[in-house]
């Protein structure tokens, strides 16, 4: 499990850090790993080090100082740095000095900063860093508009909420952003403003993490899979209560992808039997709950609809001792009657996107996504994902997860459907809600990878059938990366 800090705990933490090394070497330190993926991205876009040119955006904090003592030790390796002070009177000292005395060129007139960035091969934001809030400044931002040149971004992209990842303005797009000592929120909340993530150990003694991600190789070992005295039953037995008339296909995927995600069994219950069949004859497919027979989870609302019958369907579900899922039409019918599933001593995940949650708390997720969805699981008591390319899954008492998917391949019609199937399945083999929920969104999205990839050499969007398609090759490469 990976961590993500926020700007305060960061700051304790280097603030621990001063008491135990000499002043200025955490910047240095920082320093050094920036100038180090520089001068790889260097190599990497350009072919070489020596001879290319670099620009510094230097604002007046140490993320300004971080960027001088990087373009000193760049000099040193025969590239052409140029430092814009965009506000001269306040860079950092020892950091200017350092560049200062490797030849590097310093520019005081923000005006004049394009044509002094013009030809760079590369371009390193150290505008703001953790303490920085808000959208640039008019003379940054337009600066940065300017530029037609990838940046790496000094710990995190200018302009981006280090906390919530949130962006209300202009603000620094980043090729690469070198992460100091250990990553923040905005890293994986704000990911297409991030790009490439790269982190450099400054020696930080950070505390438990409130908001982690699940590594994809411990995902991989935790994935259920037959040993030798298991039999059908004893890898768990997955329900669904999905699809209708009107919409069977919710009812194939969400089964569909119970199976694929090695339930030992995937009983159906619902009036699309005959569609499910049709795809999957080793579901056991009956038409109400009363003739289900044993199961160990239930997965209820994907196309189940949201009348009087479907709700008392919920009811019924909800009633029982089981881990349930509830997505797309069950959220519906939660936001009417939440006392439903308030109370609930069994595990409960609720799979909502940003309306669904709306609808269920009256209110948008907000800015700081990590905190609305900590607050619903924690009144509710009951686990939530949040669904987004950075999804987030909380449950009472513990940190919040994120899985950034890398991409939006997933943000299609009868996704999410897969995905409640998948959830569905895990609790049935005996995964804990939270890490089942985290392991599924992991699994789920490198499959839209895969089914993306596969439709183009470039990638292309994709519906949901390929994504569940690919879901079997998600997980044997979840469980290749566990050994």
């Amino acid at each position: 499990m990976s961590g993500y800090y926020t700007a305060d705990e960061v700051r304790a933490a280097e603030a621990e850090l001063f008491t135990r090394v000499p002043a200025g070497e955490p910047m240095r330190r920082a320093a050094y790993g920036l100038a180090g993926v520089v001068a790889a991205e260097l190599r990497s876009r350009s072919g070489g080090v020596a001879g290319r040119k670099v620009g510094l955006l230097v604002g007046s904090g140490d993320n300004g100082g971080d960027a001088l003592w990087a373009g000193s030790m760049l000099r040193r390796r025969g590239v052409a740095v140029t430092a814009v002070l965009l506000n001269p009177g306040r860079a950092h000292p020892a950091g200017l000095a350092a560049l200062r005395k490797a030849g590097g060129r310093i520019c005081t007139d923000p005006a004049s900063a394009v044509g002094e960035l013009a030809g760079a091969d590369l371009v390193v934001d150290g505008i703001v860093g953790i303490s920085g809030r808000g959208p640039l400044r008019p003379a940054a931002a337009g600066i940065v508009a300017a530029l037609d040149v990838p940046i790496v971004a000094a710990d995190l992209p200018s302009g981006v909420d280090p906390d919530t990842g949130a962006v209300d303005g202009p603000a620094v797009r980043a090729a690469v952003t070198v992460a100091f000592g250990a990553r923040k929120p905005v890293h994986a909340l704000a990911a297409p403003w991030c790009g490439r993530i790269e982190s450099v150990p400054i020696g930080l003694r950070l505390p438990a993490p409130h908001l982690a991600a699940l590594e994809p190789a411990e995902i991989g070992a935790h994935w259920p899979v037959p040993g030798p005295a298991d039999d059908k039953y004893t890898q768990g037995v997955t329900g669904v209560h999905a699809g209708s008339d009107t919409y069977p296909g919710a009812a194939v995927l969400c089964t569909g992808a119970a199976v694929a995600a090695t339930s030992g069994m995937v009983r159906y219950a619902g009036s699309a039997g005959p569609a499910v069949l049709a795809r999957y004859p080793e579901v056991i497919a009956t038409p109400d709950l009363a003739s289900t027979g044993r199961v160990q989870s239930w997965v209820f609302g994907p196309g189940s609809g949201t009348g009087r019958a479907a709700r008392d369907r919920l009811a019924e579900i909800l009633a029982t001792d089981l881990p349930v899922v509830i997505d797309a039409d069950g959220l519906t019918l939660l936001a009417e009657e939440p006392e439903l599933v308030r109370g609930r001593r069994a595990a409960t995940v609720l799979t909502p996107h940003a309306g669904e949650f709306t609808r269920l708390t009256g209110r948008e997720p907000g800015p700081d996504r990590v905190a609305s969805v900590r607050e619903l699981a924690e009144s509710w008591q009951v686990t939530v994902l949040l669904k987004g390319r950075a999804t987030l899954v909380a449950e009472p008492g513990r940190p919040v997860l994120v899985n950034e998917a890398g991409g939006s391949w997933a943000a299609t019609a009868g996704a999410g459907d897969v995905l409640s199937g998948v959830i569905g399945a895990l609790l049935a083999a005996g995964r804990e809600p939270g890490r089942a929920a985290a392991a599924a969104a992991r699994a789920h999205a490198m499959a839209a990878e895969f089914a993306a990839y596969e439709a183009s050499p470039g990638s292309a969007p994709i519906s949901a059938t390929p994504l569940l398609r690919h879901l079997p090759r998600a997980i044997a490469a979840l469980r290749a990366l566990s050994g």
